[in-house]
């Protein structure tokens, strides 16, 4: 397993936009050698420079966008569950609230009926709009149940195509915690649905202990003052994740990637979007497996 921060050519800017935010805080309040912004942080007054990491998560937003996916809500949400649980069980007191809220867009199959059926989960029904909108929606309606500074919230997304490992949970609060702004975590095919050649040719290209740092949807964690500085998702219709991690990158945020836990997804091949994960299985793998044989 490795753990890597990505530096921007503007994390100066990003600094020096910090530094002068503590500036003017301390410029009116000095006391004693250290002080603490409204964010929670604490810096040198002197100096500006953060003495420690922000404060630990205090709430967990966990945002599934779906459309049409009765065949595999409910195993998706069933898994978050089991990871939700295991969160509790694994931090007793210190586990934060954790909020799972599906956002059904456009369907017209059995998703949200299957969806309410599961036990603490929020559904919000939307016109199809696209998962960029959909994602959007659930975190924002996350939000507002939210209490306290948005530094400490963690917003996790996946997709209800897709199933997560029961320290799901644990291991985006452990990076959080260790001062991740997002977390980008690795995504696996679901192998039962691939031939045999496009299966050798994933294990060839991906090996465990080496995350690729490939951005996907489906385990995707940021920091939601991180999230609503750099603008959130936007209505795309694909690729909405790399879009926000882009902005992110851009600004100096700092960017861990891991594969301490990785997410099965759908090994579909034909998908929701024309561009996005079922367009690279279909195509880019099988050429790969083709080149193998």
């Amino acid at each position: 397993m490795r753990r890597v921060i990505v530096a921007s050519p503007n994390t100066t800017n990003a600094i020096t936009r910090t530094l002068e935010r503590v500036k003017g805080f301390f410029s009116t309040s000095r006391q004693g050698s250290m002080g603490c912004d409204q964010s929670g942080m604490h810096y040198d007054w002197q100096t500006g420079v953060p003495l420690m990491l922000p404060h630990p998560i205090d709430s967990v937003i966990i945002a599934v966008p779906a459309r049409n996916e009765q065949a595999l809500i409910t195993s998706c949400l069933q898994s978050i569950r089991r990871a939700c649980d295991h969160a509790q069980t694994a931090l007793g007191t210190r586990c934060p609230p954790l909020l799972l809220i599906v956002v059904a867009d456009g369907c017209v199959d059995r998703t949200v009926e299957l969806a309410r059926a599961q036990p603490g989960v929020r559904v919000i029904e939307q016109p199809p709009s696209g998962v960029g909108a959909a994602r959007r929606a659930a975190i924002a309606v996350a939000l507002r149940a939210v209490t306290g500074p948005p530094s400490r919230a963690w917003i996790i997304n996946t997709d209800a195509d897709s199933h997560v490992e029961p320290n799901w949970i644990v291991e985006h609060l452990r990076h959080a915690d260790e001062g991740a702004d997002v977390l980008i975590g690795t995504v696996r095919p679901e192998f039962d649905d691939l031939s045999q050649d496009q299966v050798t040719a994933w294990q060839a290209s991906h090996h465990r202990g080496q995350p690729n740092g490939h951005i996907h949807g489906a385990n995707l964690g940021v920091r939601a003052s991180t999230y609503l500085e750099v603008g959130g998702f936007t209505a795309m219709s694909e690729h909405e994740d790399v879009d926000l991690v882009g902005r992110a990158r851009q600004c100096g945020y700092a960017i861990a990637v891991t594969d301490s836990t990785e997410v099965v997804t759908s090994g579909r091949q034909v998908g929701r979007t024309p561009g996005g994960y079922a367009r690279y299985l279909r195509e880019d793998l099988r050429l790969l497996s083709t080149s193998l044989t």
